[in-house]
């Protein structure tokens, strides 16, 4: 009877240390959270080109951030980065846009005043587009990674020049060449 007791004590005690947080994750486990939460971010069945969810893992806590167009979205974001191995805490911060017909017919418009413009067009190859057209009551934000300046520009003359469009953000991010080698 002593044997089973002490054995149940020591496997709770284990279980307990093992529950206890053990500080912040090595630069390998962050690493990995870091590239899972990406995955799974991108990897959702309903993202398209009108959404944009970005990111902060902090630790062991990831913050969700961004703005979509379906609320299920939004669960569906929390939900698989809470099962990533690791993840102990999920701040959900992304807003649902309001229905609006007007920023639906905003969003046709401006994909196709960017993505059918044939210096912007190789954007539009990828099954992940690159350029996230968000339209929120009528102004626009652009999200997302261009290869130059003069793509993040046009894009931005793009949406200003679509009808009905109030404002337009760039977010827009160049990505960083690499270095020519001599």
């Amino acid at each position: 009877m002593f044997r089973k007791s002490l054995l149940s004590v020591v496997l709770l005690g284990s279980l307990a240390a093992f529950a206890v947080e053990k500080g912040p994750p090595s630069e390998k486990t962050a690493a990995r959270i870091q590239q899972e939460v990406r995955h799974r971010i991108v990897m959702l069945p309903y993202l398209d080109v009108f959404e944009h969810i970005a990111y902060k893992v902090d630790g062991y806590d990831v913050t969700l951030v961004g703005k979509v167009t379906r609320p299920t979205l939004k669960s569906d974001a929390e939900r698989v980065v809470e099962r990533i191995e690791g993840v102990q805490v999920v701040n959900n911060q992304i807003e649902v846009l309001p229905p609006s017909p007007n920023d639906d017919g905003l969003r046709i418009k401006l994909y196709r005043a960017i993505y059918g413009f044939a210096p912007l067009q190789r954007y539009a190859m990828p099954v992940i587009k690159s350029i996230r057209i968000v339209v929120d009551r009528g102004h626009v934000t652009l999200e997302g990674l261009v290869d130059s300046e003069a793509d993040r520009n046009m894009a931005t003359i793009r949406a200003s020049g679509v009808a009905g469009v109030f404002s337009v953000s760039n977010n827009l991010t160049v990505a960083a060449k690499s270095p020519a080698k001599a």
